[in-house]
């Protein structure tokens, strides 16, 4: 069996990577994620690069298996918006993303440690936000939640309350884009439907 790694201490990618059933060891990279974001460029660019930074770094300290690295940002009216600095900064990236569009882009690297051979690319999904007031938004800045999310909001948690509707991939808002990595994992060999997943009951014969 490839042993698995995931370059990132993000729970949520954590918990997407569970639910494909895979055994894999979390070790997080040191990457600066802000790093050419003040420089406003091409959001695909930028999360493909940072993914492929943090999965090299990665997979520099190990001799055998794959390692999976993943960035996500969101993109309103073409300002890019990572994490918020503090809860000031998340209300503020709130107030922009309410009663509009906004579109969420992963990047996706996974890289064999053996070969050296890497597989990059990237996910975009759109997210339409109800309009919210300024009390609503107040009161969800104040749970905490926003913070350490791009974009200010957890959509697989309360964050969900403000968005009407999405148009591509969930997983890719929630930060990291399954059904793209799974194609990706095919490539190196690992297919995630030859895995039983893990925690769920089997199927008892019929008549027990």
């Amino acid at each position: 069996m490839i042993p698995i790694y995931l370059a990132s201490a993000s729970p949520r990618r954590r918990e997407l990577l569970q639910q494909l059933g895979l055994d894999f060891t979390v070790l997080a990279s040191n990457v600066d994620e802000s790093a050419g974001a003040g420089e406003n460029p091409d959001p695909a660019w930028l999360v493909e690069t940072l993914s492929l930074k943090k999965a090299g770094e990665v997979a520099g300290g190990i001799d055998r298996g794959l390692v999976i690295g993943s960035d996500t940002v969101v993109v309103w009216r073409n300002r890019i918006m990572g994490k918020p600095r503090d809860r000031e900064d998340a209300l503020e990236m709130l107030y922009c993303l309410q009663g509009d569009e906004h579109m969420v882009y992963s990047g996706l690297a996974v890289i064999d440690c053996v070969t050296g051979a890497a597989y990059v690319s990237h996910e975009r999904t759109r997210v339409f936000f109800r309009p919210a007031g300024k009390d609503e938004l107040e009161k969800y800045t104040a749970t905490g939640e926003p913070l350490g999310k791009a974009g200010a909001y957890a959509i697989q948690g309360l964050g969900s309350v403000f968005v009407k509707g999405i148009e591509g991939c969930y997983s890719n808002v929630v930060g990291l884009p399954l059904a793209k990595l799974a194609r990706a994992l095919k490539k190196f060999g690992v297919d995630v439907l030859d895995r039983p997943l893990a925690g769920l009951p089997q199927t008892a014969a019929k008549g027990e």
